[in-house]
């Protein structure tokens, strides 16, 4: 049971962040006005607009969130033994999915939604994000824990932990200024501008600093899609596969990082070609969100082999046949 609550509620949470961006999308952020966390004042919407009804729902959806956390935590809690990481797997998703929605009610009680341009809006967006990310890799992680998948050493991982920190936390600002870019997206791109029109509007005097970063993101993203794809090849040429055919093999999630990054960089460039529409948004946040989890996975998988490997260097040579110890 342990295993399919932790995966379900990953899968979930998904779901919830893609809801989460129709809501900004729709310009419902403001449906429940700078209330939280009841909703314009009442606990239940009465006679509520549309712009309530989807506020309100992504708020009762993010609920049911915390509230599988708390379940998720408690089975593990009794499920495993103690020192078991799912344990602890278990209790940094709860304590995010907290941070998340503390996230979220600051954004409202701050006015921080809707068509608000306060440059503190795109800072809280980022923010918002890379905590997003960090949940997914939380919950990732327990889910992997709790089938049965080995605990994680961090120390002395050598090269290979420093090159693992930069893609963990190359992938976070890349999210972060996606963020930012998304609302940059929905704010100041009017219709029949040009993609040069918008570069240019971006970089006029009278121009925010929510549009005067919007320009990073594809540039980050070129570079930190470089990486990911050169760290990716040196760690499945680097670990191998001393466990076989498994899940955890680094090749494995080589390959689909690989495919994730080619799927997300189309992703992006029609997200510009088109204009950012909103559904193009969403898929493109779904597949930010699966390149990330590629990262957590890769990053997991590989560390694992370095440590198998390390054991086997480690472990005594076995004698010929007839002679004893």
């Amino acid at each position: 049971m342990l295993p399919a609550l932790a995966w379900s509620a990953l899968g979930y949470n998904v779901l919830v962040i893609l809801w989460g961006a129709f809501v900004r999308i729709s310009g419902a952020g403001a449906g429940c006005g700078e209330h939280w966390p009841l909703c314009n004042g009442v606990a239940l919407p009465v006679a509520p607009t549309l712009n309530t009804v989807i506020e309100f729902s992504h708020r009762l959806t993010s609920g049911i969130s915390g509230l599988l956390a708390i379940v998720l935590l408690a089975l593990a809690l009794l499920r495993s033994p103690r020192g078991h990481p799912v344990r602890t797997g278990a209790i940094v998703s709860l304590l995010l999915v907290v941070f998340e929605g503390l996230v979220g009610g600051v954004q409202v009680l701050l006015g921080l939604t809707a068509t608000s341009t306060n440059p503190a809006r795109g800072f809280v967006q980022g923010i918002h994000l890379a905590n997003t990310f960090l949940l997914l890799g939380a919950l990732l992680l327990t889910a992997v824990w709790a089938s049965g998948g080995p605990g994680l050493r961090l120390r002395g991982q050598g090269k290979l932990g420093w090159a693992v920190g930069v893609a963990v936390v190359s992938m976070l600002l890349l999210g972060m200024a996606g963020a930012v870019t998304a609302l940059g997206d929905l704010l100041f791109t009017p219709t029949g501008m040009t993609p040069l029109d918008t570069v240019r509007a971006d970089f006029s005097v009278s121009a925010s600093i929510i549009q005067n970063l919007r320009v990073i993101h594809p540039v980050m993203a070129l570079g930190v899609s470089a990486y990911l794809i050169w760290f990716a090849g040196w760690v499945g040429v680097r670990q191998g596969d001393p466990e076989g055919s498994g899940p955890l093999q680094p090749r494995r999630w080589k390959t689909a990082l690989h495919a994730l990054i080619g799927l997300q960089i189309v992703a992006g460039v029609m997200n510009v070609i088109l204009k950012a529409p909103g559904w193009m948004q969403i898929t493109h946040l779904l597949l930010g969100c699966a390149m990330w989890l590629g990262v957590v996975m890769l990053c997991y998988a590989a560390m694992l082999a370095r440590s198998a490997a390390e054991r086997t260097t480690k472990a005594p040579a076995s004698l010929p046949s007839g002679i004893q110890a």
